[in-house]
């Protein structure tokens, strides 16, 4: 990604709005700060490198202090379902790349892009958008990360 880009987009960030019960704006601006930490599949540390769901839980434990599931799938039955035109800077998307549901996962940036940790292409953290033919035809939905104090959806509601 461009650097003047990758400046407009945490620019963007900035300037957003903030709402209750929306993602912090401190997820996507330290995610992106990450761009190009190397990918290494089982990976937690943007030092040694990093897997998709290795580098969203490094996101949000050093960002918002949230331990999230280390596994794609465990990230989103911990997280709330929302619709696609819902989706806000630091929510998380999700796609089904090894015919599987839920099987890699980014943050989302804004405008159609997120941010994620990838062995395809550059084997390191990057910037992709929804509108990439690979990733619209994977897209498995989007999550939103409860705050701090909120509760998260059971994953099996109680009787």
């Amino acid at each position: 990604m461009k650097p003047v880009a990758l400046l407009s987009l945490l620019a963007l960030l900035l300037v957003l709005p903030a709402h209750a019960s929306t993602p912090p704006e401190d997820v996507p601006i330290y995610a992106v700060s990450l761009v190009g930490s190397p990918y290494r599949p089982g990976g937690i540390s943007p030092e040694t490198g990093l897997d998709c769901s290795g580098f969203v839980g490094h996101v949000f434990r050093k960002a918002l202090g949230i331990t999230l599931p280390r596994d794609s799938r465990a990230i989103s039955q911990a997280a709330r379902p929302l619709a696609q035109a819902e989706l806000l800077p630091g929510d998380l998307v999700f796609f089904n790349t090894l015919n599987r549901a839920f099987s890699h996962v980014g943050i989302y940036l804004g405008e159609s892009r997120f941010v994620h940790a990838t062995s395809s292409r550059t084997n390191a953290v990057m910037v992709s958008s929804l509108n990439d033919r690979y990733w619209r035809t994977r897209f498995d939905g989007a999550r939103r990360v409860a705050p701090p104090g909120e509760r998260p959806p059971l994953a099996f509601p109680l009787e």
